[in-house]
Parts: structure tokens; C-alpha cells; sequence
């Protein structure tokens, strides 16, 4: 498993919601990113940390 990803807390990902939407996330491995597809954005997570904000979301298509 990557590093980055093993210092990403399960039960911290659990509590988050989607900054814009309020709505439920999820997590993608591949990109290292919670997924907020109400909102059709992408939130980094760097060093483990979730970086919940919209400046900083990449937008996705579904």
C-alpha cells in the first residue's frame, strides 16, 4: 500500500462530507482524492491530510 494513503484515517474519511454539498465522499485509490459526486469535484489529499477546500477541488465528469 502506498504511504501516503496509510496515514489517511478510515474512520476521519467516514466523518468528512463534501465542504459545497454537505454530501457523503468517496475515497478513490488511484488518485489519492475524496469524491464528492453531488458536487462532480475531486479533493486532494496530500500527506494525509484531506484538503477540503473548493479553491482546491478539481472538477470531474461522471
Amino acid at each position: 500500500m502506498d504511504e501516503r494513503l496509510s496515514k489517511v484515517d478510515p474512520k476521519l474519511l467516514e466523518l468528512l462530507v463534501c465542504p459545497l454539498t454537505k454530501g457523503r465522499l468517496s475515497f478513490n485509490r488511484e488518485t489519492n482524492e475524496l469524491i464528492s459526486h453531488s458536487a462532480q469535484l475531486a479533493y486532494p489529499i496530500r500527506d494525509g491530510i484531506p484538503i477540503m477546500l473548493v479553491s482546491e477541488a478539481r472538477k470531474i465528469e461522471d
